[in-house]
């Protein structure tokens, strides 16, 4: 008989996290009043995290290895998706649509390029895994033996017919063009129409690797080992990694964020979070069949380079003196341990990027420690000549809400001090640039958020259980009687501190989580313009990790959403910008709504806070108001319009909506002979993509420099300092 596996609920992992991480259970979450004064600040100053990165890391050292870890049976899901389910913020039941989603993921995940499955396969699969929400209690998962059984047949089959096509009479196709966007085709409905695509892809990938140095021949044995390889894969894949995937499928048919831990990927998350600070520094994902960088980690060897962007694929990976090796279609985990490596070593990567032209480019990385002081806030001026008056604007470019305990460094105080020296200079105006930051800290988001703002609340949170934690700064803390809103405040800034000029933020979809918070607040007190991309990524969800009993390894829940002071929360639809810049990612599929089941956005009461209380006090600094948006707005589309440098950008924009995800071989090779990237240096790439960035900047400090000329000189100048 199966053993029966004990189930972790809601209340147990309340219980045990705080045992094991020193903190309250929820990564991103708010403790409440019941500490003592001392205790709340020594906490917040200690834990307070928007992102689970920087406690996943704490979590990792912590936790033991794995050394006898059990793999997840059929009888032990029922118990894992309960664990999800008792813990999850909005999915309480396993309805319809969860087991729909769940079956949809199972598949996805097993054929990721479409290129196994006919759509005939698909329908009869997902009867068979629906089925097995009825029979797995008993243990009874023969649904996944039929998987195992199609895919392998199909395996074979693909093997069978790329064998045969790279035979003596071989010849590449440069016409070819590959459709990237496998989300938006369906299946395919006949083995001539499967052959299409197998052309396609094998023209594709041999391509891909003569780009890279490799002769006919060499290209055509990879291909064919690759095919082999993914047969072999299959006929020695057990049931019990299939239980995993299924418990993997599951927990994405939650949410984006939402992922099962299995006690291998576990142990790799531990190591990989170990090595996050001596490898290349980027957040991988796989996505049709291709490697994906979702983020670049600030200071880390791949940043550091200037060259790579969010939504580069790597096609090939390749060793110290070594020829590269083909990345399309491989396993993530694969293609991180092909990556990961020694502090020192370097690895090359060939990138393919779809911008204003199809680029395939390698980048040598070295292996590294992340380098603090490319995270680091810097400051930096620009002038401007009006008449016989020359203004001057500070610019604090902040890529990460960087602390914590593992260095002596803080955002905050670095931003304050950055803040003091502008000050010092007479600055006209400000601009705080968080297109590049992906999150971090919240305790210190709160606090610079505080250096613009002064009092008030800047961000809640509200739970499963509706309760609903506000961190402020200079308000009294406090909870309400029935225990279901409660504030934890920061100590009121010294007013010398307090910067209340004119100010701009720059945001991107880049823009993710604690800098969300920081540019949604700014917006809700009306205390800046927001200048970027259409909106922000808007990830505004709190997950925490859980380590599963009997070393059926971990999950990662989410738990709680984040709120603005206006009391909308960031989830899927972010920050909106009050002035929408040409380019700057918006073309890019890059956002919460772009990925699968998204949470909704909410909405509750608002926490925006008046200097005294009352609805008709003033803040120090000047509100900005829609009518001053207006002009501004204006102002900037105007320039833009007669701005060469935004031409150029608005018609790439639109070239590459025109032929979004279409890959085209004759412009692989056309585009690599013109440009001889490989050729070029370092420096020089550096340099073209930080001329990128200058029109951004520089209508940036004209929109500061309106705000200014806008308004009456008087009231102005007496709004400055």
């Amino acid at each position: 008989m199966e053993r029966r596996r004990p189930v972790l609920r809601a209340h147990e992992l309340r219980r045990t996290l705080p045992r094991r991480l020193g903190s309250h259970p929820k990564c991103d979450g708010v403790l409440h009043d019941a500490d003592t004064e001392k205790e709340k600040g020594d906490t917040m100053k200690k834990y307070y995290s928007i992102r689970c990165r920087f406690l996943i890391i704490l979590l990792m050292f912590l936790l033991p290895a794995f050394a006898q870890a059990d793999n997840l049976t059929c009888i032990d899901l029922p118990g894992v998706m309960k664990d999800f389910l008792s813990n999850h913020y909005a999915m309480k039941n396993l309805d319809d649509g969860i087991k729909t989603h769940t079956v949809d993921q199972m598949v996805k995940r097993l054929d990721i390029t479409k290129t196994l499955l006919y759509e005939s396969d698909v329908v009869r699969l997902r009867q068979d895994l629906m089925g097995m929400f009825g029979t797995m209690r008993e243990g009874n998962c023969v649904a996944l033996q039929k998987v195992y059984s199609l895919f392998l047949t199909r395996a074979r089959e693909n093997e069978q017919f790329v064998k045969k096509f790279l035979g003596p009479g071989y010849k590449l196709d440069e016409t070819v063009e590959l459709n990237t966007d496998l989300d938006k085709r369906p299946y395919l409905k006949t083995k001539a129409e499967k052959d299409k695509l197998l052309r396609k892809f094998v023209h594709f990938q041999i391509a891909n690797a003569m780009l890279a140095g490799h002769s006919l021949d060499e290209a055509k044995r990879q291909q064919i080992h690759r095919y082999e390889l993914q047969t072999r894969r299959l006929s020695e894949r057990k049931t019990d990694q299939l239980v995993t995937s299924f418990a993997e499928a599951f927990a994405l048919a939650l949410d984006p964020h939402s992922s099962y831990l299995s006690p291998e990927n576990m142990e790799d998350f531990r190591i990989q979070m170990q090595l996050s600070l001596e490898g290349i520094g980027a957040s991988l994902s796989n996505e049709n069949g291709f490697t994906i960088i979702e983020e670049l980690i600030p200071g880390g060897g791949a940043e550091r380079t200037g060259l790579l962007k969010p939504k580069d694929k790597i096609i090939a990976v390749a060793q110290e003196g070594e020829k590269p090796v083909n990345m399309i279609d491989m396993d993530l985990r694969d293609v991180v341990k092909m990556i990961r490596g020694k502090k020192g070593t370097k690895v090359t990567l060939t990138i393919l990027r779809q911008a204003e032209k199809t680029d395939r480019f390698a980048v040598t990385i070295v292996r590294d420690r992340i380098d603090i002081k490319e995270q680091e806030a810097k400051l930096t001026y620009e002038t401007r000549r009006v008449g016989p008056r020359e203004y001057v604007f500070g610019i604090i470019d902040l890529p990460l809400f960087y602390g914590g305990e593992t260095n002596d460094k803080s955002c905050y105080e670095d931003v304050k001090g950055l803040l003091e020296k502008a000050k010092g200079k007479n600055v006209d105006g400000m601009i705080l640039n968080l297109s590049r930051n992906g999150g971090g800290l919240l305790r210190d988001a709160v606090r610079i958020a505080g250096l613009f703002l002064d009092k008030g609340g800047v961000v809640a949170t509200k739970d499963g259980q509706n309760n609903i934690s506000i961190l402020a700064n200079g308000i009294s803390s406090r909870q309400d009687r029935e225990g279901k809103r409660s504030i934890l405040s920061f100590s009121k800034e010294d007013p010398a501190a307090i910067y209340t000029g004119p100010l701009v933020v720059f945001t991107s979809r880049v823009s993710a989580s604690a800098s969300e918070i920081v540019a949604g607040a700014l917006k809700d007190y009306h205390r800046a313009v927001i200048v970027g991309a259409d909106h922000t990524f808007g990830k505004g969800s709190v997950q925490t990790l859980a380590q599963l009993p009997l070393g059926f390894g971990g999950m990662n829940v989410t738990i709680a959403l984040y709120f603005l002071p206006g009391g909308t929360s960031t989830q899927k639809t972010g920050v909106a910008a009050d002035i929408v810049l040409p380019g700057l990612f918006s073309y890019e599929e890059i956002g919460e709504s772009a990925l699968d089941y998204p949470l909704p956005t909410q909405t509750i009461a608002p926490f925006v806070y008046s200097p005294d209380g009352s609805p008709g006090s003033y803040p120090p600094w000047r509100p900005v108001n829609s009518s001053l948006i207006a002009i501004l707005a204006a102002k900037s589309a105007a320039r833009i319009a007669k701005d060469e440098s935004f031409a150029e950008i608005i018609k790439t924009s639109k070239e590459i909506a025109g032929r979004k995800h279409i890959v085209r071989i004759s412009d692989l090779r056309k585009e690599n002979e013109k440009e001889n990237i490989g050729k070029k240096t370092r420096e020089e790439l550096r340099q073209k993509a930080k001329d990128q960035e200058t029109p951004y900047v520089a209508e940036g400090v004209s929109i500061l420099l309106d705000m200014i000329t806008a308004r009456p000189a008087v009231a102005t100048a007496a709004s400055l300092h």
